[in-house]
């Protein structure tokens, strides 16, 4: 079955221009984001970006070929999660396999983000929900940080021209709308290149136990 490249939404977004200031990077403007916040200089509000996502004519593309949206998400989601039901244990490859067979390659050297420890059945599964809107990354990482003492954001680049997944499409009425969510659904290796703390970064008075950790996935 021949398959499309998704096109490098990166280069559509940035430079990007946020509280007046110009980033040329994904990464930058998280870290810029995650400064602002941690030194309550603003409230990190999530939509402002989505606004700039649904505009950009690469992200409509993404969202466009996609026939999946929040509800069959959550729903393979529930399958991979279920464990008593002994019914339908061949319903999770099933339903994995038609995603799969909608799913589109990641165009190389494109960021997603996501929150927290990453899902020890991630490499088991070959599944993991990320996002490209870095706004979306803190706040999760933000409500996590209820069960937990550390912050922990993710940031995952790829590198290889084998990794699928697609662009969830979100209800455009609903608060979902601002996850602009990217779901991975087929990778060969996942490895942790970089793992630093919050201060190693920049010097500040903000509490080391944040943590900004890299993947390669390809």
């Amino acid at each position: 079955m021949s398959r499309s490249t998704l096109p490098l939404l990166d280069s559509s977004l940035y430079p990007q221009v946020w509280q007046q200031q110009t980033f040329t990077s994904p990464q930058a403007l998280l870290l810029s984001m995650l400064f602002a916040t941690l030194s309550r200089d603003i409230t990190i509000d999530a939509s402002a970006f989505t606004k700039q996502l649904l505009a950009d004519d690469v992200y409509q593309e993404w969202i466009n070929t996609t026939v999946f949206g929040r509800y069959l998400h959550r729903n393979f989601t529930a399958f991979y999660q279920q464990t008593e039901d002994s019914f339908n244990t061949d319903m999770p490859a099933l339903f994995r396999q038609e995603l799969v067979r909608h799913a589109q390659y990641l165009p190389l050297d494109q960021v997603l983000f996501f929150a927290g420890d990453m899902p020890k059945s991630v490499r088991q599964t070959k599944t993991l929900t990320t996002t490209v809107n870095p706004a979306t990354a803190i706040i999760n990482a933000q409500t996590l940080t209820v069960n937990t003492s550390k912050l922990i954001i993710n940031q995952i680049t790829i590198t290889d021209k084998q990794v699928l997944g697609f662009a969830i499409r979100h209800n455009k009425r609903t608060s979902e709308r601002l996850r602009n969510e990217v779901l991975i659904l087929d990778f060969q290796d996942l490895r942790l290149v970089n793992e630093q703390a919050i201060e190693d970064i920049k010097k500040s008075n903000i509490d080391d136990s944040i943590l900004l950790r890299s993947y390669e996935i390809r």
